[in-house]
């Protein structure tokens, strides 16, 4: 029988997964818009290269381009793409990479033994990375300039008046470059994490990861298919997919439940959806079958997660545990 209270809790129960489907939806097309319109920027730049009769300069050597040191840095993400980044970020011109590396020369001659060689503070002097004076300047030297020439004596730092205006700029450069790259973590290059002990390793996925995994079966040569980074996330969140907009899930890893009735019949499939009010699944002949709680008294739920496992060593691990089990999976080729 259709009640009044049915109708307000399936109204409830289907404006929440609408608004649940709705909020992944924008933010698949925000992410899809995001990256296209980078890619599209640079498939346009391809297309339309200069034409023969118009002047154009010399290209500028790469060390002298604005970001070409980012871009060694990371260079996986192309330029138009970057560009975005920078602009959803906020983020103004990236400094000159030759001004930058003579400003770090004189910057860590001059300034280093107190506020660090990269700037992120010493013994003595302040982070400048987070120096709201620094934020302000935007590279320019305007604003640093009088603090550096004439120091600030009240608080033990001398000034360096001998400095030019040029090496000013150029240590000015080197800080937007510092501040920028805190700011933006897009441009983070993750540096060698294999580092584990592989021995170790194998005894410990041998302990508690054997029952499912095989490294002569479904993990052979698994680290030819990943990089180190991404072979450590698969097995620390194996089921991780930002927006829902990366590849199928691997059917070995969805989870299945059995719901049983107050009359004893039962259902199986994959687990389709459960929250507080109901519970659905897709049966093995592709039916989607749901239950509100409310209705249905005395309703009964197993649910298998066959990555439980993983859930529950993710609590345990220490740091070496996961250096540990990466360096095994290294070997692994």
């Amino acid at each position: 029988m259709v009640t009044k209270a049915w109708l307000r809790r399936r109204a409830f129960h289907d404006n929440s997964i609408g608004r649940q489907n709705t909020d992944m939806d924008l933010r698949k097309w925000a992410v899809c818009l995001f990256v296209a319109e980078g890619i599209l920027g640079l498939q346009a730049q391809r297309q339309n290269p200069p034409a023969d009769d118009q002047p154009t300069k010399p290209p500028a050597r790469q060390e002298d381009q604005p970001g070409a040191q980012n871009n060694q840095n990371n260079p996986g993400i192309p330029e138009a793409v970057r560009e975005v980044i920078r602009t959803a970020m906020g983020l103004g011109a990236p400094p000159n990479p030759a001004a930058a590396a003579r400003g770090q020369k004189t910057f860590v001659a001059t300034c280093g033994f107190c506020h660090g060689t990269n700037a992120t503070g010493g013994a003595q002097g302040p982070n400048l990375v987070r120096s709201t004076m620094v934020l302000h300047d935007q590279g320019t030297g305007k604003e640093i300039a009088a603090v550096i020439h004439n120091g600030r004596l009240d608080k033990g730092m001398p000034g360096f008046a001998s400095l030019s205006e040029d090496q000013v700029r150029d240590i000015a450069q080197f800080l937007l470059g510092r501040t920028q790259a805190a700011a933006n973590r897009m441009e983070y290059t993750i540096q060698n994490i294999v580092t584990g002990d592989p021995h170790a390793g194998e005894a410990y996925f041998q302990a508690h990861c054997g029952g499912c995994h095989s490294p002569a079966g479904d993990l052979a040569h698994v680290a030819n298919k990943f990089d180190p980074v991404a072979l450590e996330g698969r097995f620390l969140y194996p089921n991780f997919n930002p927006f829902g907009m990366g590849p199928p899930p691997d059917p070995r890893a969805l989870k299945h439940v059995t719901v049983t009735l107050p009359s004893g019949v039962r259902y199986s499939g994959v687990l389709a959806h459960i929250d507080d009010f109901s519970i659905a699944l897709r049966d093995d002949s592709g039916v989607y079958r749901s239950w509100v709680y409310d209705d249905v008294q005395g309703i009964h739920m197993e649910i298998h997660d066959p990555l439980e496992q993983h859930l529950k060593l993710l609590r345990q691990y220490s740091d070496a545990d996961m250096h540990n089990i990466l360096a095994y999976l290294e070997t692994l080729k």
